[in-house]
């Protein structure tokens, strides 16, 4: 329970659980119960697979350890960002240029999906269209712009090239050298978001648990999911929990790592004051491998998040930390106070490529489904996995298959080796950011 434990006390100061008040709490499982689908995790890709299964009118009971919403759904960085963690070119290698032309289509189908919910479902979080890529040093400014030629000239999508002379009009901070804008990508609240999306799949009839780990897993023609009070039985299961998943799978476990993200928020600044620092309102991230992002909150806080960590130890001095990032990137808010650090862990694959799948069964159809490895990047891309997964449930699984196509590996190193690795690695690519 270290990593849950880690986890719990990096959220006690979150700025989105302090604007998102929690007003249904849903009771721990008791006792044996029957379902349909039984989905493990209460996140993004578990909620969203959750309502879209009972919107089909399957009986769908879904099983989250802590509350809705408490791992990286609720805690992210509220972008919504076309495209997904991975460069094309690792899905252009595995799958061809016409098969990652559909992947990066539904990418942007997620980000329509999020639309499409907030207004169906009445979800009120905060949602703001733009999002800027920025370069911070001299070097990464022919990467952004390559990139973004990329993604016209393969995928015919365009970005608003932004040289140095018309960053003013997008983004007050010396420390950028250039931008790409992307008007149809945007940002939210993603404890709001997510919190909407469970109240959406409850009223579709999905049932839900909190304070309810799964503590075994056995499989079978009706698989089998105990918790410390119950046991849910389902013809079909999800296990949508990421690195939370507590040993139920190692095998899928060995092809996630937990990485450490960090979020602060500044004290309110005013409409004028933060309108200034981004103009275009725009959610904002730099092109550097261990990267920051930050945008602007709908109080009129910077929320500057960063300072990725590998070793799932929290770094000290975590708030001075991410004040000074805040600082150096905008110079101007030397004044302003920082009032909320919270951070948590993403499920990161080895090529930062998704990982879908089933797990492999003798004798019977495959019938646990798996929704991993969104890689930091997976705030639209999850909710458009729960769609993908109802619909393979149903017999439709083209669009899922395509994902699950996509080859990963496990992390070298073994269990008791593969974090040190990884940190050395980091600090590897750290070191050739500051470089350029």
């Amino acid at each position: 329970m270290a990593l849950l434990d880690t986890d719990l006390a990096l959220a006690r100061d979150s700025w989105y659980a302090a604007t998102a008040p929690r007003h249904t709490p849903y009771p721990p499982l008791q006792g044996s119960v029957q379902a349909d689908v039984a989905i493990v995790g209460g996140g993004l890709a578990g909620l969203s697979a959750a309502l879209e299964l009972a919107g089909r009118g399957r009986r769908v009971v879904l099983l989250e350890a802590r509350e809705i919403g408490s791992g990286a759904s609720g805690r992210n960085g509220g972008q919504v960002i076309h495209g997904l963690a991975c460069a094309p070119g690792e899905i252009e290698a595995q799958l061809g240029l016409d098969e990652a032309r559909r992947v990066f289509a539904m990418s942007l189908q997620a980000i329509e999906l999020i639309r499409q919910r907030c207004a169906r479902h009445a979800i009120d979080c905060d949602w703001r269209d733009g999002w800027l890529g920025v370069a911070v040093q001299p070097r990464k400014v022919r990467d952004l712009f390559a990139d973004a030629q990329h993604l016209e000239q393969a995928y015919g999508y365009a970005l608003r090239r932004i040289p140095r002379g018309e960053l003013p009009d997008w983004i007050a901070s010396p420390r950028v050298c250039a931008a790409v804008h992307d008007p149809n990508s945007g940002h939210l609240h993603p404890l709001k978001y997510t919190l909407g999306l469970a109240r959406a799949a409850t009223e579709a009839g999905a049932t839900l648990h909190e304070h309810s780990p799964v503590t075994a897993l056995v499989e079978g023609a009706r698989v089998r999911l105990r918790t410390a009070q119950g046991e849910v039985q389902a013809d079909q299961v999800l296990l949508a929990g990421n690195v939370y998943l507590q040993g139920l799978v190692p095998a899928l476990e060995a092809r996630i790592m937990p990485v450490g993200t960090y979020i602060a928020a500044s004290e309110p600044l005013g409409a004028e004051r933060a309108q200034a620092l981004i103009p275009c309102g725009a959610a904002v991230c730099d092109n550097n491998w261990v990267l920051d992002y930050y945008r602007l909150s709908a109080d009129h806080r910077l929320l500057y998040g960063g300072r990725a960590t590998y070793s799932t130890m929290t770094p000290l001095r975590l708030a001075e930390d991410l004040r000074r990032r805040m600082q150096a990137t905008f110079p101007q808010l030397g004044d302003v106070r920082v009032t909320h650090t919270w951070g948590g862990f993403v499920d990161v694959s080895m090529n930062r490529a998704p990982d879908f799948g089933r797990l492999p069964a003798t004798g019977r159809p495959a019938n646990i489904y798996y929704l991993q490895g969104f890689s930091g990047h997976g705030v639209a891309l999850t909710g458009l996995a729960g769609q993908l997964v109802a619909q393979a449930m149903a017999g439709d699984a083209e669009r899922f298959d395509l994902f699950a196509r996509l080859r990963h590996h496990p992390f070298p190193g073994g269990r008791w080796l593969r974090t040190p690795s990884l940190v050395l690695g980091m600090a590897w690519y750290r070191l050739r950011d500051a470089l350029g």
